[in-house]
C-alpha cells in the first residue's frame, strides 16, 4: 500500500481524535497536511484535556497551509472536514472538485444550499463521501438495528430519545460562548450539534413524513442559538399515522443524559448510552437481553468507524453512512428548525 496524502481541515479535539485513529489504523504512515486558519497549536487527549499548549504540528509532522487552494495543490487523496459546521461545505466542495475522497464530520452543513452540488461532485469523480456518525458503530446500536431489521419487536409504535448536556461542561479548557455550538454564525445550536439521534432514527426507520417541533433559546446561557428542542416525527403508512418518534435535545441537563427507547407490540428496547446499558424485553415484559458496556472505551466507536472508512477507500466495504445518508439527517434537522421558527408542522 502506497502512503496516503491526507489533508485535515480543522484540528480541534475531534480532528485530532480522527488523526490519532487514522495513524493507528494505517499500515503505512501517511503524509499529513492541514488547512489551518486559527493556528491553535494545542494538543488534546481522548478525554478532552489539553495535553500540551503547543507542539501539535511538530508532534505529528504536519505540513500546515493557511490557503485551501495551496493545500489542495498537494493532491491529497483524502480530506477530513472537521472545522466548524458553517464552514464544512466550502472545504468539502473544493476538495470534491479536486478529486479527493471525503470524511465529513457531522452534520453535513448548517444549511441546504450547496449540499446537492457536493453530492453531484463526488458522484462525478467517483469518490467516497462519508459522514462521521460514530454511534452507528456502538455495539448496542448494532444489536438494536439487528432486532429492528429482523422484526423481533413486532410492530413498532413509538420511539423516544433524549440527549441533554450542560454546554459549559463540553470543553472546560475554553469559554463556551466562543465555541461553535454556541454561535449561529458557526452553525451551532442544539438541533445541529446533537444531531446523532436524528441519524439513528433515520438508520432504523428511514425518513419521516412530518415533523412538529418547539424550542428555542430558553435558558440564561450567553448564546445566540436554540438550547432546547422537542421534535415529534410522524411516519405514515397507507395514508395513516403509523409510527411516532419524539426526540428531546438540550444544552442544560446536569448530570448529562442520553438514551434511546423503542416500543413495539412484541418487545421494547431501552439503551442508556451514558449509563452504559442495553435492555431488550419480550412481549411478556421479561428482559431477554441485558448488556453492560462499562468496560467499552468511548474511542471504540471512532476506531471502528475509521477502520470502516479506510475499507471503503479500498473498495472492500460500502459506506455505512454515505453522504446521501448524512444529507437525510441534515434534512430532518433543518425541518425541525423550520418548525420551531414557524410554530407549524412541516412535511418532509
Amino acid at each position: 500500500m502506497k502512503p496516503l496524502t491526507v489533508l485535515f481541515a480543522g484540528l480541534g479535539s475531534i480532528g485530532q481524535r480522527h488523526l490519532r485513529n487514522l495513524l493507528a489504523a494505517l499500515p503505512v504512515p501517511p503524509r499529513l497536511l492541514a488547512y489551518r486558519t486559527r493556528g491553535d497549536d494545542r494538543i488534546f487527549t481522548d478525554d478532552l484535556r489539553v495535553e500540551a499548549p503547543t507542539g501539535l504540528e511538530q508532534k505529528y509532522g504536519i505540513e500546515a497551509f493557511s490557503d485551501l487552494n495551496a493545500a489542495l495543490e498537494q493532491k491529497p487523496d483524502v480530506v477530513f472536514v472537521t472545522n466548524p459546521t458553517s464552514r464544512h461545505l466550502e472545504v468539502a466542495l473544493a476538495a470534491a472538485r479536486a478529486g479527493c475522497h471525503l470524511f465529513l464530520e457531522k452534520p453535513v452543513s448548517h444549511q441546504w444550499s450547496g449540499v446537492e452540488d457536493l453530492l453531484a461532485e463526488l458522484k462525478k469523480h467517483g469518490r467516497v463521501g462519508y459522514v462521521g456518525y460514530q454511534f452507528r458503530f456502538h455495539p448496542a446500536f448494532e444489536k438494536i438495528a439487528q432486532w429492528v431489521k429482523e422484526g423481533r419487536l413486532g410492530k413498532v409504535a413509538a420511539v423516544r430519545a433524549e440527549v441533554g448536556e450542560y454546554m459549559p461542561n463540553f470543553h472546560q479548557y475554553e469559554d463556551y460562548r466562543e465555541t461553535y455550538p454556541a454561535r449561529a454564525d458557526l452553525g451551532g445550536g442544539v438541533v445541529l450539534c446533537q444531531i446523532h439521534e436524528y441519524d439513528l432514527l433515520y438508520a432504523l426507520f428511514g425518513l419521516p413524513d412530518e415533523v412538529y417541533a418547539v424550542g428555542g433559546h430558553t435558558s440564561r446561557l450567553e448564546i445566540d442559538v436554540e438550547d432546547t428542542a422537542q421534535a415529534l416525527f410522524r411516519y405514515h403508512r397507507d395514508g395513516e399515522a403509523d409510527l411516532s418518534a419524539q426526540i428531546h435535545q438540550d444544552f442544560l441537563q446536569r448530570p448529562a443524559r442520553r438514551n434511546f427507547q423503542i416500543i413495539g407490540d412484541e418487545g421494547s428496547i431501552w439503551w442508556d448510552y451514558l449509563g452504559k446499558t442495553l435492555q431488550i424485553s419480550g412481549a411478556d415484559g421479561v428482559i431477554v437481553v441485558k448488556e453492560n458496556y462499562a468496560e467499552l472505551p468511548r474511542n471504540h466507536m471512532f476506531v471502528s468507524e475509521m477502520r470502516h472508512f479506510l475499507a471503503c477507500l479500498d473498495g472492500r466495504e460500502s459506506p455505512r453512512v454515505s453522504l446521501a445518508d448524512g444529507i437525510q439527517s441534515l434534512r430532518m434537522a433543518l425541518v425541525v428548525k423550520k418548525s420551531i421558527e414557524t410554530k407549524m408542522p412541516v412535511m418532509l
